[in-house]
């Protein structure tokens, strides 16, 4: 069913696209006029060049920012596939591409996804895992891409800090989204039923925004005429990238995570800590010292733990409140594990216990060390004070719902541990007294001259009270 009436001429296309919003409908008419040529159709010989998938002759828009497979999904949903297959695509289905990814209802976007990979939406049509994977592999790929070539501060100072966005973790970045879509993450799946793939898509939220911010670059939205990078963002839109802050005096940065890692992670992170990942410490840079590490991260609110083990096993946790020493556990059910190598997963709270986060440092009667989830002797992540640069991931951990050993093998050798503090540093209650006290407080001989002097103090009067 097509949502759009066909215009007489080019020049009344937007003015016909009712679902589309005023600004949108200037860029998505653009796009339309240069893939066409001015014309009311777009032939699929103008999209794909000289027969190949990877050369889109939207190169203005799409050239290099496009995964192949990405191209090919598309072209099956403009065209259609196999003996359905329409030599050209009008406005209506073009707009309709857009407006599905970007907004649609679970319905609709489970007609693009059977469309794309070349099948009629049908609730009794299966569909093959391994073609589930390939599409969010593709998304996944094509805003990794777009990430590259954008001219954003955010993404240029991850990637010039080392953060590559590789195939391979793109690929597992894939792998990650379409795991959950049978509900049991590591059973291998076949193929996926329209009621699993419709619950999926609901679910999925970071697939959505994926494919949302993909297809707002790749239909120009907000694009300023005659650039040639990818699109500035709606304001309102979420970054799936936090900016990062600390990194910018390190020349030598170490990097051992990916872009990919980064995407993945933040959008497990509570909304408020997804917009700034805060540098904190690396035993790449500061050596590795218990101390130094603790001194590094306590008081700075939210954090995440990020570990490589000797067999490049890429793994850690996030801790919800601030790390501080304490003889007992700390933290909220906010708490997760997770694992980014070899594949990504997550491993929330199951609050069976609140073992969430534990850190002590000479003691004589407690362990020392840091701890995330299960036990002493049986943590998730153990790091002992004493001998920094090992560790240990136990078997089982009933902290963590899911939870599978971290680390490839139950005790590891560090190679890299690094933590960053996520959202806004908090402030202190220190801090704040600090800021809130006036030269006249600390100086009663200033407050005295003033006063025989019968000045005012503008400032006692004016300071604002604490809130209670």
């Amino acid at each position: 069913m097509h949502l759009f009436r066909m215009g007489n001429t080019s020049k009344k296309l937007a003015a016909k696209c009712t679902l589309l919003t005023k600004e949108e409908q200037k860029y998505v008419a653009q796009t339309f006029r240069a893939a066409s040529k001015n014309s009311e159709k777009i032939r699929e010989d103008d999209l794909i060049v000289s027969g190949k998938v990877d050369a889109v002759l939207l190169e203005k828009f799409w050239g290099p920012q496009i995964d192949p497979r990405l191209a090919q999904y598309l072209s099956n949903f403009l065209f259609g596939s196999g003996q359905q297959k329409s030599p050209t695509v009008d406005f209506n289905r073009f707009a309709e591409l857009y407006v599905y990814n970007v907004r649609g209802t679970v319905d609709e976007r489970l007609m693009v996804t059977y469309n794309s990979l070349g099948k009629d939406y049908n609730e009794t049509v299966e569909l093959p895992y391994q073609l589930i994977k390939e599409y969010c592999e593709s998304i996944a790929s094509t805003y990794i891409k777009i990430l590259k070539s954008s001219n954003s501060r955010r993404a240029k100072t991850w990637i010039d800090k080392g953060f590559m966005g590789k195939a391979s973790h793109v690929q597992a970045l894939g792998e990650a989204i379409a795991a959950t879509v049978g509900g049991d993450l590591e059973s291998p799946h076949h193929h996926c039923t329209a009621d699993q793939l419709s619950k999926w898509l609901q679910l999925n939220t970071l697939l959505k925004q994926l494919a949302e911010l993909v297809f707002v670059n790749l239909y120009g939205i907000n694009k300023k005429s005659g650039d040639e990078s990818p699109t500035p963002m709606p304001p309102t839109m979420p970054s799936l990238l936090p900016m990062p802050e600390g990194l910018e005096s390190m020349p030598d940065y170490p990097a051992f995570i990916d872009l990919s890692h980064i995407v993945w992670l933040n959008s497990h992170l509570p909304q408020k800590h997804q917009h700034k990942w805060r540098f904190l410490f690396s035993t790449n840079i500061h050596g590795e010292s218990f101390s130094t590490m603790t001194g590094r991260i306590i008081d700075q609110g939210a954090s995440i733990i990020i570990i490589e083990d000797n067999s490049g096993y890429i793994f850690g946790g996030y801790a919800p409140a601030a790390w501080a020493f304490a003889p007992n556990f700390t933290g909220t059910d906010d708490s997760f594990l997770f694992t980014l190598t070899p594949k990504m997963r997550m491993y929330p709270a199951t609050s069976y216990n609140d073992h969430y986060q534990y850190l002590n440092h000479h003691t004589k009667t407690l362990p020392n060390g840091l701890l995330m989830g299960g036990q002493f002797g049986f943590g998730g992540i153990w790091v002992p004070a004493e001998h920094f640069g090992e560790g240990s991931s136990a078997e089982s951990c009933s902290t963590f719902k899911g939870y599978k050993r971290l680390s490839k093998e139950p005790t590891f050798h560090i190679r890299s541990l690094e933590v960053w503090g996520v959202g806004d540093k908090p402030v202190l209650e220190k801090d704040e007294d600090e800021r809130d006290t006036s030269i006249l407080d600390v100086n009663p001989e200033a407050k005295a001259i003033l006063d025989m002097a019968g000045r005012t103090r503008h400032s006692e009067g004016l300071r604002e009270e604490k809130p209670l």
